[in-house]
């Protein structure tokens, strides 16, 4: 029902959009949260480039990261409170700032979903014959390899076909997966702190205060640091997107969301602890800066922290397996959230129709999800034949631009649109507008440093030179501009065929103050 105030627009009333209602409780809403965010896969993926850029003050900078995260996660908790829409960012945002801008949130979603997809896929396929035939193996190894890259399309079909036939069975699914992951990281850190203060092992090193006290960290290391970790971090808005499909709809999915952050923390805090102390950060042997295992950290560490005899020989296998159900689950729980915001920016008129189709068997996007998987192995395949670099790595530093994007923008329209409720109470000002707004600050300031460094070639794994100019620019700014222009285009096409949607305005200020307080 829409909301009333004399003198004002009233409030549009959220649509509904025929998914399968109270499908999700909190737990497996926390489980698509943290799965979502795939920690094995985002360690194994990134953790050689955190340490590289911060050395011993890892944990330190995995802790600091956590706080926007936090902080963003209260502004989508108290906005789901007001509207639980699965279309997040670009349902708040044009609520707040008007169709243009909650457009470009939600588009920044989707983008960074797909943009992701390939490097899920490309571990998925690495992995899966790394599991069957050992680490190193030549088809695994080969990342370009025409049979990983048939695997990797492969997952994807096969993860977007899981997400078709239901949220009840994806929730499933994810818990199997995650259980492995958390079960063999949690395994691997143990005996890894174990060996250290039992045998210390050749480059060891025990932990120390000072790997959490920032002395003798440069600026610009601890920022490129953070931003690394910020990635590592994304994913745990997906079970804000699944809100019309949970139990108490307005509460759960915000309080998954806060939930899932904190687990990734202690998650993050005692692996990258472990890890650190058992491999050390130098560049030989197993040391976490050695280039010849950057994209493949976990696996090598783990083999030599469980050995290779034995017991030691199935454990090793296991932790494949983990960094492959990892990349499982986060290819699954990415496809949710885009489907679900290219389904609400339709059911709204800002996107095809057709896209807002529901299947009446499943009651999943229909449309959404398909183009979605489609999409990402349209865009996975071509970017295996560029030849030069590593393309599939720049688009996922490509990301980092979109998620600080959207994250803040969510955060910045929290103050906004509660913005008359400051005054009401001080859990008010801190909830809905201090701490959102600092959040949406961090991201703004993150995602514009990223912006300054993807320009540099030298940043990059790619590169492009202009025509005429010999100026060099990095595949990573390349990328996340193509994905810029695309938005750009797609926005122009709907402003046409959609003129509707394009003319609201924002909602008024006075609005707001009849939402019902809701606790956290």
């Amino acid at each position: 029902m829409a909301t009333f105030t004399p003198g004002v627009q009233p409030k549009e009333a959220s649509r509904e959009k025929g998914l399968r209602t109270g499908a999700l409780g909190l737990v497996s809403s926390v489980v698509i949260g943290v799965a979502s965010t795939a920690p094995a896969y985002s360690l194994a993926a990134t953790l050689f480039f955190v340490v590289a850029a911060v050395g011993l003050k890892s944990p330190l900078v995995a802790v600091l990261a956590f706080v926007p995260m936090l902080l963003c996660s209260i502004g989508f908790s108290e906005l789901n409170k007001a509207d639980p829409d699965c279309g997040t960012t670009f349902i708040w945002s044009t609520r707040a700032f008007g169709p243009a801008l909650g457009w470009a949130g939600g588009w920044a979603t989707v983008a960074a979903d797909i943009l992701v997809m390939g490097s899920l896929a490309q571990v998925a396929g690495q992995y899966g014959f790394f599991l069957f035939q050992g680490p190193g193996s030549s088809i695994g190894a080969n990342a370009s390899g025409g049979w990983v890259l048939l695997v990797g399309v492969l997952w994807i079909v096969a993860m977007t076909y899981i997400c078709y036939r239901g949220i009840e069975l994806s929730a499933r699914f994810q818990r199997v997966l995650l259980s492995i992951e958390v079960v063999m990281l949690m395994v691997m850190s143990v005996t890894a702190l174990v060996r250290v203060f039992v045998s210390s092992p050749p480059g060891a090193l025990h932990p120390s205060l000072s790997w959490l006290s920032p002395s003798h960290l440069p600026l610009s290391a601890f920022v490129s640091g953070i931003i690394l970790m910020l990635f590592i971090y994304w994913g745990w808005d997906t079970a804000l997107s699944v809100n019309e499909e949970t139990a108490d709809k307005s509460r759960t999915p915000g309080r998954a969301g806060i939930i899932s952050t904190i687990l990734l923390l202690f998650t993050y805090g005692i692996v990258i602890l472990a890890v650190q102390s058992f491999a050390g950060v130098g560049d030989k042997g197993v040391g976490l800066t050695n280039p010849d295992h950057q994209f493949d950290v976990l696996s090598v560490t783990g083999s030599a922290i469980f050995g290779n005899s034995g017991f030691g020989t199935v454990l090793s296998r296991l932790l494949i397996l983990m960094v492959l159900s990892s990349a499982a689950a986060s290819t699954q729980t990415t496809i949710l959230p885009a489907a679900r915001t290219t389904l609400s920016m339709a059911a709204y008129r800002a996107l095809p129709q057709q896209f807002a189709k529901v299947s009446p068997r499943y009651l999943t996007p229909t449309v959404s999800t398909i183009v979605v998987g489609a999409a990402s192995v349209a865009l996975y395949i071509p970017l295996n034949f560029i030849s030069g670099g590593n393309p599939i790595a720049d688009g996922v530093a490509a990301i980092g631009l979109y998620i600080a994007f959207y994250y803040g923008l969510t955060a910045f329209a929290c103050a906004w649109y509660y913005r008359s409720t400051f005054t009401s109470s001080a859990r008010n000002l801190w909830m809905r507008g201090i701490l959102p707004f600092l959040g949406g600050v961090i991201m703004y300031a993150a995602g514009f440093y990223s912006l300054q460094s993807d320009w540099v070639a030298s940043n990059s794994y790619t590169s492009w030179t202009v025509p005429g100019l010999h100026w060099q620019v990095g595949g990573i700014f390349i990328i996340a501009a193509l994905a810029a222009l695309a938005g750009i285009a797609s926005f122009a096409y709907m402003r046409v065929t959609a003129p509707a949607f394009f003319r609201r305005q924002t909602l008024s200020r006075a609005t707001v103050v009849r939402i019902p307080e809701l606790e956290l």
